[in-house]
């Protein structure tokens, strides 16, 4: 018996009616969350560079993905093997230039392939090229892949510069809506120049939501720099004025340049 195949006996044992009462009382809806915080733990381990952390992360979630299977298997609907074969069918399908034809291609080029032959399979012909994108995703995340899906057929800027001159346009309409204290068009105006910046990311090859995490990081690490540097002269950030706060922040952004 191989490992996956224990862990899909162990997941079966769990639901089973002499199993545990909380795995069997789970539901597809209620495992949203656990699904959600597993993803983000093996990013998080990714991101360390934690092999053993990642091993283990990724163990979590491949959890889940047998847990929704088990629950479907009890309502007849598909299981684990259905699984299974549907995306080795998928990648067999959309990769048609290792399985069927062999032909040397660049991975924009895969990418390109990858996209056009899923819109082939669409069995629904009105379905827009840029459905597939969760509706639950991140704001940050989906109009990443919004954007990356319309370029993929060719709907894309030619260079940078005009992705930032568009940029710079929606900076001056957000201005002129503040200016009318339109709170719709400030609200709309903000949200355009927020998608102009996450496509001139995409179009600079920087993942918006790494270099926006990236930046989190590092308010963190200065805020908290801050912070210490109050409880040092036995002060609070309550007891404290910007001038004071600002200071000890530039200090942290000297310390954080000198240290890279």
């Amino acid at each position: 018996m191989s490992e996956f195949e224990r862990l899909v006996k162990i997941m079966k044992k769990l639901r089973a009616p002499d199993g545990c009462p909380w795995d069997r009382e789970q539901t597809h809806k209620s495992l949203i969350p656990y699904m959600l915080e597993e993803t983000y733990e093996v990013i998080d381990s990714i991101e360390d560079n934690d092999m053993e952390k990642l091993r283990e992360e990724l163990g979590d979630l491949l959890l889940q993905i047998v847990f929704h299977s088990q629950m479907a298997s009890e309502k007849e609907s598909f299981n684990v093997e259905d699984v299974a074969r549907s995306i080795s069918e998928k990648l067999i399908n959309r990769h048609p230039h290792i399985f069927k034809e062999k032909a040397e291609l660049t991975p924009d080029e895969v990418t390109q392939n990858w996209e056009q032959i899923k819109l082939r399979e669409k069995t629904d012909k009105s379905e827009s090229a840029l459905s597939g994108i969760p509706r639950t995703a991140p704001a940050l995340l989906r109009a990443f892949r919004l954007q990356q899906k319309a370029a993929r057929f060719g709907f894309d800027w030619e260079k940078w510069e005009d992705v930032l001159d568009k940029t710079e346009e929606e900076i001056a309409e957000l201005r002129a809506a503040i200016e009318s204290d339109s709170a719709d068009n400030i609200e709309e105006e903000i949200g355009d120049l927020l998608f102009s910046v996450v496509n001139l990311a995409r179009f600079l090859k920087v993942d918006p939501e790494t270099a926006l995490n990236r930046m989190n990081k590092k308010f963190i690490e200065r805020f908290q720099y801050v912070e210490k540097k109050l409880a040092k002269n036995g002060k609070s950030l309550n007891d404290s004025n910007l001038r004071e706060m600002d200071s000890f922040w530039n200090e942290a952004k000297i310390k954080s340049r000198n240290s890279e």
